[in-house]
């Protein structure tokens, strides 16, 4: 590819998708956003990307969304897994329809790569931790389907239209950005909240199921690698994770250390669609996308803590 690129990020008023916007105006590249706002805010979007408000569902507006693009970073998606046990078929039209939909308009229009948002939660909570992508895939709830049935449709645009898709499993992002404010909202932003206000945490269950959490800045980093890695490496998925696993009560703990606030949480049932553990192996995007993450789980709460509690 070229130095510069043409642009599109479906999503990209959401939490992921306006730091890799960011990142792509800082390097010079020419960006358009799609973005629907129903979880978005267009209030965070660089102004030197251009808004599309549309969903990725329409294929008409997609499609004059990815004319002239190099690259589209494919973002736009309905995330939350317990959103997905209470709304299947929504998810499955924003998921899986939206990310053929990009596909089909992205190649028609000459797209040279796609770059896929798909999930760790497509593994369904393997018993083999670290958790390398030769796995057998069990996903457990709608939105992991769905995300597993965009990468199935990756890989097929490689091998039947020779467009080059990259399919990057996220394993539980977080950082500045990401907010609480929503039934569906990620643990990180949710325990910092609640610590912040007085209110005890929830914890679902006991709080020792485990995750790989994943600092928002090693994930741009990995979307822009996954934009320039080698030709013969279309068609694949690779892990995109810290590449450790901590549970929810020690994350709680070093939350209220950072924070200064000593509550206990409120234990509650277990979330139906939930795993229990996850870890990733991270050798492959080691290998073939020259990514590996760069921030430890620490500082990432760190800076995580300190966005929350600045003026903004």
């Amino acid at each position: 590819m070229s130095d510069s690129w043409t642009c599109l990020v479906t999503g990209g008023a959401g939490f992921i998708g306006s730091n890799i916007v960011d990142a792509l105006v800082e390097q010079g590249h020419d960006v358009r956003v799609l973005d629907d706002l129903s979880t978005g805010y267009a209030v965070q979007l660089n102004p030197q990307a251009r808004l599309i408000i549309g969903s990725v569902e329409d294929l008409n507006m997609v499609r004059a969304a990815v004319d002239g693009c190099d690259v589209v970073f494919h973002q736009a998606a309905h995330r939350a897994v317990l959103r997905s046990v209470e709304h299947p078929l929504a998810t499955d039209s924003a998921n899986t329809h939206g990310t053929l939909t990009v596909l089909d308009a992205a190649r028609n229009a000459g797209v040279r790569r796609v770059v896929y948002a798909s999930s760790s939660s497509v593994y369904g909570g393997a018993e083999i931790r670290p958790t390398p992508e030769s796995t057998p895939l069990q996903p457990k709830s709608p939105y992991a389907v769905s995300k597993l049935a965009g990468e199935h449709y990756c890989r097929v645009f490689t091998e039947l239209y020779g467009m080059e898709t990259f399919a990057l499993r996220y394993f539980n992002v977080y950082g500045p950005r990401q907010r609480p404010d929503s039934q569906y909202a990620a643990v990180i932003p949710l325990f910092i909240a609640a610590l912040r206000e007085g209110r005890r945490p929830t914890v679902h269950g006991d709080g020792k199921q485990s995750r790989d959490f994943t600092f928002i800045s090693d994930v741009v980093a990995a979307n822009i690698a996954a934009a320039s890695a080698p030709t013969e490496a279309a068609g694949a998925a690779y892990n995109i994770a810290g590449g450790d696993e901590h549970s929810l009560l020690d994350l709680l703990e070093i939350l209220r250390r950072l924070l200064g606030v000593d509550l206990e949480p409120e234990h509650t049932e277990p979330r139906a669609g939930d795993v229990r553990h996850t870890c990733a192996e991270v050798s492959a995007a080691e290998r073939v996308l020259g990514w590996s993450a760069q921030v430890s789980f620490g500082e990432g709460l760190e800076r995580t803590t300190e966005w929350f509690t600045s003026d903004r």
